[in-house]
This record gives structure tokens, sequence and C-alpha cells, in this order.
């Protein structure tokens, strides 16, 4: 019975092009860069111009939800002030800059009637 398979199997020989095989794997991997690589480092970079961009007193959101007020700037850490407590208290939260999911639509359209 294995024999049987084998010699199957041998015997089949496939007529297919090459040329053709060649082409059709390059265009896979031309489509999986255009639909799936570029756009990610497009994001990437993005992200990165968005987070060098952030300044004292600029509002933010935060990739959990939470809006707040930048500041101070430690490096790659941001002091953000979430609300007003009781009193003359703040409450302010440590956060890397990573965190950070954008800047809040009041700050951008702000920075956009500056341009």
């Amino acid at each position: 019975m294995i024999q049987i398979l084998l010699s199957a199997t041998s015997s089949s020989k496939s007529n297919g092009n090459p040329l053709f095989t060649l082409v059709f794997f390059g265009a896979i991997f031309g489509a999986m860069y255009f639909l799936l690589l570029r756009p990610q480092r497009r994001r990437l970079k993005e992200g990165q111009v968005l987070q060098s961009s952030i300044a004292v007193d600029d509002e933010i959101i935060l990739n959990s939800g939470i809006y707040g007020f930048v500041t101070a700037i430690e490096g790659d850490v941001l002091w953000v002030d979430v609300a007003d407590g009781h009193g003359s208290e703040r409450i302010e939260i440590r956060v890397s800059r990573g965190s950070v999911a954008r800047k809040a639509p009041a700050a951008e359209a702000a920075t956009d009637d500056t341009k």
C-alpha cells in the first residue's frame, strides 16, 4: 500500500513554469508589504512624532482613556494632572511617554489655529 502511494507521488511531475512561481511569490510579498508592513510603519512614525511633540500644558489622552494636562516632563516620564483634588491639592500621576494615545481634540484645534 505504501509503495503504491510513493510511486503515485513520485510519478506525478509538475510542468509549471518556474518563472510564474517566482512572480507569484513576489506578488504575494508585494501585497503583504503594501497591506501590512507599510501602514504599520506609518502608524509607528506618527506615534513617534506625537510623543516627541508633547509639551508642558498640553491636554492629552492616555491609552487607558484618562484625560489630563502635562505639568512636567522628565525624559520619558510625564507628570499628568488628572483632576483637581479637595481644596488646593492637585492629583498628578506619573506615566510613560509611550502611554499617550493622542492629544485631546481641544489641544489639536488650538495647534491647528496657530498654523
